[in-house]
């Protein structure tokens, strides 16, 4: 018989899959007793990340932390516990007419992690990343004991953690800024890019607009590599507003949300099918440029709207694989990294370009620098390492890095940026994969 709370557990990648000690509790008196009576233990919020980021020997999930503290709603200043997801927190603050600073593609992710992964979006080259709207959090560390960490207060805590993978202990709370909009949909621009060149034109003619992502086919080579679809917004002003939503501007109508009742089976995703997928999504715009006005969810993020999509890959999983690339040699460096994903076979339908602009020098551990970032869903198979080990390759060349949250086969030299968070108590099976590698 398994000892109480052994549990097959795995992130959403569905790759690895352990089987370890997982407890969720409210109490930060049971937390403490978690802490001190573990020797090895790492927090995990809603399991969005990949791979095996916060996955460990013992794991705290923060899923019963999902209380609000307050809501200035004059200040836009929420607090709340850290495992409130970022779902929860547009629920109530979209109607108030609020909207997070910075948003990662699934509104699926805990305070907690988007702080521990110091998580950016499509509006990193204006205005950065999460950790700069974050005004305090507590943090239980090894001892048990709780500390408030902000820029005036622990200061070397809070800079740690912020992006420091769960590694200087579990957040407990957190407050931090929202941002004024007047409405909850998004001015859409979406322009199509027939390769590279084109693409990264277009963001730099850009830069002014505060989202920007590009989707981008991974499988196409020659004159055509590259090719891909921008889109740029804005939150809508209710003067800028078609007619037909004009009503309850604020307020989304419910929508009908599909679920992947199981997992496809081994062959139903491949690089015939990918290549398929590819062509049929650009060419649905039919125009070179398309305006229009869509709802947050719509911009934000696409694949929440189906429930259990990462069942697509298979009950063998899939990784995302992320990088960023110096602004300077990105171009060159993409095309590399493309040329070789398209020869390899190992296409991704889920293949996501963004541009990164300067980063806070005292987020040390966070992941964007200036520069252009790709991330790719690849399905698990036995062709993925050696592909992975090539990209990791080119990255290295270019002077790029790997996004920790999204890691699970990378190497150590890509990934081991972080400072100032070693410590005996708080360790995940990344960690501990990258520290081995290093040995």
């Amino acid at each position: 018989m398994k000892p109480n709370f052994i549990q097959k557990v795995t992130n959403w990648g569905n790759f690895p899959i352990v089987e370890k000690e997982m407890k969720s509790e409210d109490s930060f008196k049971k937390i403490k007793d978690f802490v001190l009576n573990h020797n090895e233990v790492i927090a995990r919020g809603n399991g969005r990340c990949y791979g095996d980021a916060s996955l460990g020997e013992h794991i705290f999930s923060t899923k019963k932390l999902n209380k609000f503290i307050s809501f200035d709603r004059l200040n836009g200043v929420l607090e709340c516990e850290s495992g409130v997801l970022l779902s929860e927190v547009l629920e109530i603050s979209v109607p108030q007419g609020y909207f997070l600073y910075v948003t990662p593609g699934t509104k699926f992710v805990s305070i907690g992690g988007a702080i521990a992964s110091d998580v950016h979006g499509k509006n990193h080259h204006a205005e950065g990343c999460f950790s700069e709207y974050v005004i305090e959090f507590t943090l239980m560390t090894e001892n048990g004991e709780i500390l408030t960490c902000s820029r005036e207060e622990n200061i070397e805590k809070f800079w740690a953690t912020i992006g420091g993978m769960g590694l200087t202990g579990i957040i407990l709370t957190a407050k931090f800024k929202l941002k004024n909009i007047e409405s909850a949909y998004i001015r859409q621009e979406s322009i199509k890019a027939e390769n590279l060149d084109e693409i990264f034109k277009l963001f730099e003619e850009s830069e002014n607009w505060t989202y920007t992502v590009a989707w981008i086919d991974c499988l196409q080579k020659g004159k055509d590599i590259g090719r891909s679809i921008l889109m740029r917004g804005e939150h809508a002003f209710q003067h800028e507003l078609p007619q037909n939503l004009t009503k309850n501007v604020l307020r989304l109508k419910k929508k009908f949300q599909p679920t992947v009742p199981f997992y496809f089976p081994n062959f139903a995703l491949n690089s015939l099918t990918v290549k398929i997928f590819n062509l049929l999504y650009y060419k649905k715009q039919s125009k070179k440029e398309v305006k229009s006005f869509i709802d947050y969810e719509t911009f934000f993020y696409p694949l929440d709207a189906v429930n259990d999509w990462n069942k697509i890959y298979g009950k063998s999983g899939f990784i995302q694989y992320q990088m960023v690339i110096p602004k300077e040699t990105g171009k060159e460096g993409m095309k590399k990294i493309l040329e070789t994903i398209a020869n390899s076979g190992n296409g991704s339908f889920l293949a996501v370009l963004k541009l990164f602009g300067k980063n806070n020098p005292e987020a040390y551990n966070s992941f964007p620098f200036e520069g252009y970032t790709l991330a790719l869903d690849f399905k698990v198979n036995s062709k993925l390492k050696k592909l992975v080990e090539q990209l990791d390759n080119i990255v290295q060349e270019f002077g790029g890095r790997i996004y920790l949250t999204k890691d699970s086969m990378s190497k150590s030299s890509l990934t081991n940026y972080l400072k100032n968070v070693r410590s005996p108590k708080f360790v995940s099976l990344q960690h501990k994969r990258i520290l081995n590698n290093n040995s």
